[in-house]
């Protein structure tokens, strides 16, 4: 199994980022994909998912922010993020949970967002 984050950076306040996850290795049709995030001495924050069958999921703190999508030919899981804040700030790693059971990480991508 393997997954990979792109597409972080510095980026100011208001902007925007989208963040790429490629996976490979196992079946990703039929896995939940999930972002979450972590800042440097604080806990693992879970920031959005998505379902096999689409459905969504978004933490309250990035909700009407960001969006995320996933595109099953590509085995690709993205996340858009607008509006983005200095607390928005982390590095940000991709979630594979496969087959219900079986959690799988990136390396993760830093994202700051600052002026």
């Amino acid at each position: 199994v393997q997954l990979v984050e792109s597409g972080g950076g510095l980026v100011q306040p208001g902007g925007s980022l989208r963040l790429s996850c490629a996976a490979s290795g196992f079946t990703f049709s039929r896995s939940a994909m999930s972002w979450a995030r972590q800042v440097p001495g604080k806990g693992l924050e879970w920031v959005s998912g998505i379902w096999s069958d689409g459905s969504t999921y978004y933490a309250d703190t990035v909700k009407g922010r960001f969006t995320v999508s996933r595109d099953n030919a590509k085995e690709t899981v993205y996340l858009q993020m607008n509006s983005l804040k200095p607390e928005d700030t982390a590095v940000y790693y991709c979630n594979a949970r496969v087959w219900g059971v079986y959690n799988y990480w990136g390396q993760g991508t830093q994202v700051t967002v600052s002026s």
